[in-house]
């Protein structure tokens, strides 16, 4: 039995030295590694093609089409907009105003009632506010305003 425990303890020597030696080979292999190469050591061969996937492929084509139709329809507003007062100088009409100066206690609704009582008192008030550049309809006495005459 002595004998057999010698084997088996000069075998278990044996495994770490071979270990500890295995560990040394592999630090030494690192030094020249290749990225590039595999882990079998062979260059590695031209990737394939690059793939896309469907949303990829919506991605790709649809995004730059929403952009382009965006572009394409503010544009279209721009150019169509009916933002011209008319074509001609001739076609201009001027609206008639009356310089009213605001007394104490009215309003722009009593002042659009009193000026054209046959119109609609919020139209009326609302060409008074745009005759005078008003912010929110807001007047002081004693302040001069233009109101339309028809």
């Amino acid at each position: 039995m002595s004998a057999t425990r010698a084997i088996q303890g000069s075998g278990h020597q044996r495994s770490k030295e071979q270990h500890s030696t295995s560990r040394v080979d592999r630090g030494s292999g690192m030094q020249g590694f290749n990225w590039e190469d595999g882990p079998s050591g062979k260059a590695r061969s031209a990737q394939p093609p690059l793939r896309l996937t469907r949303r990829g492929r919506i991605v790709l084509v649809g995004l730059p089409l929403i952009l382009l139709s965006v572009v394409l329809i503010s544009l279209a507003g721009f150019l169509n907009s009916p933002a011209k007062a008319a074509d001609s100088v001739s076609e201009l009409s001027l609206t008639p105003t009356v310089s009213v100066t605001v007394q104490p206690g009215e309003s722009l609704w009593g002042i659009a009632g009193t000026v054209a009582p046959e119109r609609d008192p919020r139209d009326v008030v609302a060409d008074i506010v745009q005759l005078n550049n008003l912010d929110g309809g807001k007047v002081m006495p004693g302040q001069q305003i233009f109101v339309p005459s028809k």
